[in-house]
């Protein structure tokens, strides 16, 4: 049915409060209005509307000695509308339950064996989602899923392939978690990119280039504010040629990028943790390694700031680590090879977030629709919003080792 013009601006402004509130945390009424353009009146009503529906909490600030009556705060409320976000990585996979505001409130892991296929991955991750749901609080509604997905997979034997991007459709994970509509997916970097963009080192930045290291590098990039690298598994940067005559690919060309960074930087997370730890002892040959990573990945990261000029550069994954060994190696060869005047200003960090900037990126999928209309989003149907389970230890059984609860980022 038709909604009147006076709908649609009214449905628009509640979706713009929510928002902004979700995005940006606590504000007064009075930044609101500043922040919204809209007037106080019109802000009151909008925020009372979405307090009743369990949106958002408004609270009465500490006065702090100042005269007057203080401006309401507005906070979004992470208790009743939870997303559940998920990420299949190289090695492992991670579900979490998060709240509005972007609040990590449960998450779990599980180990991904080299080579698991689709379908088992899809079950790990459906009996994952059961575990989180004896916590969520009575009345708790589960408002949608996201996932997040590595674009590339280590084999049994210890080569690395692309993952077939076909058997990972939204409507493939949602079939395996029951639900009665398409979860929405994403590319891990690029959502880790979304996230770090919103709520981390990035925030408030308007290009920024998010780095993800693990079977490989991919490249999630924010340019004029817009996430987004095409289509698929777009933004594998690591096939960027640096060395003609260098090494062979995997990918049939010579020289790639991630190639010539070699098995450090790109391989699993127990063999970066090692190497680094081993350098920092003052081992030879791992001092050595770790340095010609970081003039590599250098390297690479002047050619993508030469093209793309960001104000940003963020290393996640295993490049996380990487980095931080090597820091000055990678701004030595930054010094050589950028343009001086897109180095200036550029900020080389990790992401706030850490590992779990991915599933936050999620979430954001998961929300979309409720922030753009938060009166008209349906829930998820059963089994994400049903009782808990009596016994979740009657979830599918897993092959991989669970991690305990955790209620905050690290």
């Amino acid at each position: 049915m038709a909604i009147s013009p006076q709908e649609a601006i009214h449905r628009r402004n509640l979706g713009a409060l929510l928002r902004y509130v979700h995005l940006r945390g606590a504000a007064s009424r009075a930044e609101l209005t500043a922040g919204l353009g809209l007037n106080r009146s019109t802000i009151g009503a909008l925020a009372a509307r979405l307090a009743e529906a369990g949106l958002v909490r408004e609270e009465t600030p500490p006065s702090g000695g100042r005269a007057g009556r203080p401006s309401l705060m507005v906070r979004p409320d992470p208790t009743n509308f939870h997303a559940y976000a998920l990420s299949v990585e190289v090695d492992r996979l991670r579900a979490a339950r998060i709240g509005l505001g972007g609040e990590i409130l449960d998450i779990r892991t599980a180990e991904l064996a080299p080579g698991a296929d689709c379908a088992a991955a899809l079950d790990r991750l459906a009996a994952l989602v059961d575990l989180l749901r004896p916590g969520t609080p009575a009345g708790g509604t589960a408002i949608g899923v996201g996932v997040a997905l590595a674009g590339e997979t280590r084999g049994a034997d210890g080569t690395i392939r692309f993952r077939p991007a076909g058997a990972w459709t939204s409507e493939t994970v949602s079939a395996a978690l029951g639900l009665d509509r398409p979860c929405r997916v994403g590319n891990l970097a690029d959502l880790a990119a979304r996230a770090e963009h919103a709520r981390g080192s990035a925030r408030g930045l308007d290009d920024v280039v998010y780095l993800h290291g693990d079977a490989g590098i991919s490249a999630g990039i924010i340019t004029s504010g817009l996430a987004g690298t095409g289509r698929g598994i777009g933004g594998q940067v690591g096939h960027m040629v640096v060395n003609p005559a260098g090494r062979a690919c995997r990918c049939g060309s010579r020289g790639c990028w991630e190639t010539e960074i070699g098995e450090p930087a790109v391989g699993d997370r127990a063999g970066v943790l090692a190497l680094v730890a081993a350098a920092r002892a003052g081992e030879p040959a791992a001092r050595d390694a770790v340095r010609r990573t970081g003039e590599w990945l250098g390297h690479g990261v002047a050619n993508l700031v030469n093209i793309l000029n960001p104000e940003a550069v963020v290393f996640g994954g295993t490049l996380r680590e990487i980095y931080r060994a090597a820091a000055g190696h990678v701004r030595g060869r930054l010094l050589d090879m950028a343009l001086p005047a897109f180095r200036e200003r550029l900020r080389l960090s990790v992401p706030v977030l850490g590992d779990d900037a991915a599933l936050v990126g999620a979430a954001e999928l998961a929300f979309e629709q409720l922030l753009n209309d938060p009166l008209n989003t349906p829930p998820l149907n059963d089994p994400l919003n049903a009782p808990p389970l009596a016994d979740p230890q009657n979830a599918p059984p897993l092959t991989g080792p669970l991690n305990a609860p955790r209620a905050t980022t690290p």
